[in-house]
Formats: C-alpha cells, sequence, structure tokens
C-alpha cells in the first residue's frame, strides 16, 4: 500500500463561489460550493489520483485491500468519514444534521457531526452557530416568520480557528469563506430557513433534532511543540480525532495497523517519503495513510489537518504522556 490520492468531486451550490482556484487549476464552471476530496458515500464516491490504483474507486479498493487499507478497527462495510472543502459566496441554508439514531431511523443513512477549520476568512466573515436563549415554540415562530437568525449566535471568524458542529447544532455559514470538513459519512441535512431561493425545507424534521441547549464554541486546542512542528489536539470524539501539524521542517511517524489517517494540507506544500517512495502534497490536497504503509516522514513548510476515528482512551493516554 502507499499514500493514496482522489481526484475532486464538486458540488455546484446557490452559495458557492470561485475561490478554490487561488490554489487549484482544475474547477469547473459554475458557483463551487464543495469540493468532496475523501468520499464514499452513495451521492459520491472518491476515484484515486495516483498509484498503481489510478481510476479505482475507493470502495472497490476497500473490498479489495480491506483491512490492510482501512485498520483491524474499522469497518470494511461503511467508510467512516467525508473529508470536504466549502467555499461560499452568500450564506448556506439555515439548517441542523440528525444523530445516528434518528438518522438511521428516519433516513436510512448516518448522523452527522463534523468539525469545521477555516482555511481563509475575508474581512467580516461569519458562522452563525446555536441558538440564543429561545424555546422551540419561539424559534418555529421565527422561522415562519423568516427571521429565524434573530434567535441564533453569530459569530466573527478568522483564518484558522476551529469549530465543532454536533448533530443537533442549528447553523450557518456565511460569505467569504474556505472552510475545511470533516465529518461523520453522511449526506443528510435538514434546512429550517433558505433565505428565499426556493429549494426544499424541512422543518418538522428540523424541529425534532435540534438541541436548543447546544452552542458553537470555538475549540481552543492544546499545542505540544516538537523539534520541526508543533501539534494542536483539536476534537476528540468516538466519530473521530481532528489535530493541526504546523510543519517547519519535518516530523515522522508510523502508521497505525488498526486504523487509517487522512492529512489535509491547509497552507504550504511538501512530500511524505514512505518506504518504496514519495509523495508530493500541498495546499488543498488531502491524502490516504493506510493502516499498514508502516514509517513515514513528512517533510517541508506547511500546515496539515490529520483525522481519523481514534481510539479515546488511548490519544487520551497520549495527550496525559505528554503532560507528564
Amino acid at each position: 500500500m502507499y499514500p493514496l490520492k482522489f481526484e475532486n468531486i464538486y458540488c455546484e451550490k446557490v452559495w458557492g463561489s470561485r475561490d478554490l482556484e487561488s490554489f487549484r487549476d482544475n474547477l469547473p464552471e459554475g458557483k463551487i460550493g464543495e469540493s468532496w476530496d475523501v468520499a464514499c458515500h452513495k451521492n459520491g464516491t472518491s476515484v484515486i489520483s495516483n498509484g498503481e490504483h489510478k481510476g479505482m474507486r475507493l470502495d472497490d479498493l476497500i473490498k479489495e485491500k480491506g483491512q490492510e487499507l482501512v485498520g483491524s478497527k474499522i469497518s470494511t462495510e461503511w467508510f467512516p468519514l467525508l473529508i470536504k472543502l466549502l467555499n461560499t459566496s452568500g450564506k448556506l441554508s439555515v439548517q441542523v444534521h440528525p444523530d445516528d439514531e434518528y438518522a438511521r431511523k428516519v433516513e436510512g443513512d448516518m448522523g452527522k457531526t463534523e468539525v469545521w477549520y477555516v482555511v481563509d476568512a475575508k474581512e467580516d466573515a461569519k458562522l452563525i452557530l446555536g441558538t440564543n436563549n429561545c424555546t422551540k415554540a419561539e424559534f418555529e415562530q421565527a422561522i415562519n416568520n423568516g427571521n429565524p437568525e434573530e434567535y441564533m449566535n453569530v459569530v466573527k471568524v478568522k483564518k484558522g480557528d476551529v469549530y465543532l458542529i454536533k448533530s443537533g447544532l442549528i447553523h450557518t455559514m456565511g460569505e467569504g469563506l474556505i472552510i475545511a470538513e470533516i465529518q461523520q459519512n453522511s449526506d443528510t441535512t435538514y434546512r429550517v430557513y433558505d433565505y428565499g431561493r426556493g429549494r426544499e425545507l424541512h422543518i418538522e424534521k428540523a424541529l425534532d433534532v435540534i438541541d436548543f441547549e447546544l452552542q458553537g464554541k470555538k475549540s481552543e486546542g492544546l499545542t505540544v511543540k516538537k523539534s520541526g512542528y508543533s501539534k494542536t489536539y483539536y476534537c476528540l470524539n468516538e466519530h473521530f480525532a481532528l489535530e493541526l501539524y504546523d510543519v517547519h521542517t519535518s516530523f515522522a511517524e508510523k502508521s497505525d495497523k488498526e486504523r487509517f489517517y487522512i492529512f489535509t494540507c491547509v497552507e504550504g506544500e511538501g512530500k511524505i517519503k514512505y518506504r518504496n517512495g514519495i509523495e508530493e502534497i500541498k495546499m488543498g490536497d488531502s491524502l490516504l495513510i493506510p493502516a499498514t504503509l508502516g514509517e513515514y516522514e513528512v517533510i517541508g513548510k506547511m500546515k496539515l489537518l490529520k483525522s481519523y476515528v481514534p481510539d479515546v482512551e488511548k490519544v487520551e493516554r497520549e495527550i496525559l504522556n505528554v503532560a507528564k
């Protein structure tokens, strides 16, 4: 096995933009709102773009390689993560995602908890996260009146900010943003308000799943400085872990036979050296580290998001050992 790259799956959206062209040269025409960069879902599946498996779908490679690729603790029947870049010229709909129990029962899909890393943000860019001490009845009335934002929290954001968007958290995203989104492998979204753009709404389902106690708070993270790089632990839960590597020169690691890793480059460029070769990585690229890759070294000057499905207790021990 070797580090896998993938073709970008682009999705045109009414709120999309062209800002991904600042670091990509393959955008199709239109207002591109989403790039699915590592995906294995019925609504979009990645195709490998490098090496001997070039042109092969990710789901077919998982069938062929099994735990050699995804790891001994990851199901080969359901790929757990979906990695996207989002790009906005206008507001997304006011929306919410269900948890696993509700989504399985109602949609036959997984729930959706996600984490956002702000890759770039224009001046005065904003997120709108959670409700502001209102009741379900008050919020429903606000939806009907066309003013749900009046009952929601507006958060000004900047490049490098991180926000965990739990299932049940009502939210939307303003214009002028490029966001790296790491999420559960789900495409279930309930819109409650769409600024008159005429798309389907899902108000009844949304009101079923909104958690009015949830608040969207910036993740501060825990940073550990090491020779050649620093590492910030931002998110750790049963669905995924998110860590940021700020690489000044290099770092060396080893793959985990129990799980795959995904690196997403959000700034700079470099290369990944492994036993049998080298793969280049630059801003906007996502690259999957197979569970059985072995030792590898990352060299360059860049910022990398590392996402994976963790053994939570194992990562907690790792953090405590650093503190000791």
